[in-house]
């Protein structure tokens, strides 16, 4: 998968490279997508773990702290490139793999929501759009952009520079003017 797309991947591809014959793969799977499913569920399992270690407040430093979410946002699904691109395009025809991106996302949202919350609460945030639709629409531009990135599209920000960039709108979003150092 990280040679070529998963949609030119036949059975037998996917067979060989896993050092098993055809019909020893359909003994543990019944097509390529539960592969990917398989695949999938790994990789969230992974974000999921990780998402747990993440700040829960962001205090003294809301910048790193918010970088440190969105580098791990962006790490997980970089290191599971080829998972992350055959998912882009499975999901459009498979409901079982957009159910389990979706709920992905919908993890990612509460997360994120009940963290711009907690900065409203604790005054350091200003008041503004719903919690939730905000956390919606920045995980969202984050999922683009790291596609666009995963999938070489142009024009491209570098993904050395995601990160950053990611934070800055996020910050900017979430904060206001309010001034923020990106790194602690």
């Amino acid at each position: 998968m990280q040679e070529r797309s998963f949609t030119s991947l036949s059975i037998e591809d996917l067979a060989a490279s896993a050092g098993l014959s055809r019909s020893a793969f359909y003994f543990y799977f019944s097509s390529k997508d539960d592969v990917l499913l398989a695949l999938l569920d790994r990789v969230i399992s992974e974000a999921n773990e990780r998402v747990a270690f993440l700040p829960r407040e962001f205090e003294p430093n809301p910048a790193a702290a918010w970088r440190r979410v969105i580098g791990t946002y962006v790490e997980v699904f970089a290191a599971h490139r080829a998972v992350a691109v055959a998912t882009l395009t499975a999901r459009l025809h498979n409901a079982q793999i957009d159910q389990l991106w979706t709920s992905s996302m919908i993890a990612w949202v509460g997360y994120t929501s009940e963290a711009i919350a907690g900065e409203r609460a604790r005054g350091v945030a200003p008041a503004g759009d719903d919690p939730r639709n905000l956390a919606i629409a920045l995980n969202l531009m984050n999922e683009r952009v790291l596609s666009s990135v995963f999938v070489g599209e142009s024009p491209l920000i570098p993904q050395s520079d995601v990160p950053d960039v990611l934070t800055s709108i996020w910050l900017q979003s979430i904060y206001g003017s309010r001034p923020l150092e990106l790194r602690s």
